[in-house]
């Protein structure tokens, strides 16, 4: 990556990904309060840290200017549905999330969502590969990646922090 890109939303058909920041976190904890959402993610606490999820959103600003992390809360009709992320960029590298309430599930939504970030790395961002991962009993986001064009690596063991235990890892890589 040579320059961070500006701080700017993105369109997709039924979709805006727009730069999340601090004001989105009161959101992000009704969504994350949900255990059917956060036992799929690896780092988030639950029951959802209301302050840990503030600080967080905090720094989104920061780290998009830092280049680190390029954060975006998805909506649809002006509500908040989740977040995805770009994060973990090392020089031409970076991993890709997502996470959605679950009343937006099987809509495509994630789909759209990391489509767009996905060309938003390689097209605006510089980067020329992406990985991502998902809980082996989340086949959902592993159909989601493939059908990026995601291809498999591996299947690892690693932590979940909201599970409190060890989980197999899917995990894929992509390159522009």
């Amino acid at each position: 990556m040579t320059t961070t890109p500006p701080r700017h939303a993105i369109r997709t058909d039924r979709l805006v990904l727009r730069p999340s920041d601090g004001a989105d976190a009161d959101r992000a904890f009704e969504i994350q309060s949900d255990w059917e959402v956060t036992r799929m993610l690896r780092m988030a606490s639950f029951p959802a840290d209301r302050q840990a999820i503030h600080a967080w959103f905090s720094d989104h600003r920061r780290e998009w200017l830092a280049g680190e992390a390029f954060r975006f809360a998805v909506e649809t009709d002006g509500r908040m549905i989740g977040l995805t992320d770009l994060d973990e960029i090392s020089g031409p590298e970076g991993e890709i999330g997502y996470w959605l309430e679950r009343a937006a599930w099987g809509h495509g939504y994630a789909f759209e969502a990391a489509g767009a970030l996905t060309r938003f790395a390689f097209e605006t961002a510089g980067l020329s590969t992406l990985k991502s991962g998902h809980a082996e009993d989340n086949p959902a986001s592993g159909r989601i990646l493939a059908k990026l064009g995601f291809a498999p690596i591996d299947t690892v063991e690693r932590f979940s922090r909201p599970r409190g235990e060890m989980i197999r890892q899917c995990r894929y890589t992509l390159a522009a």
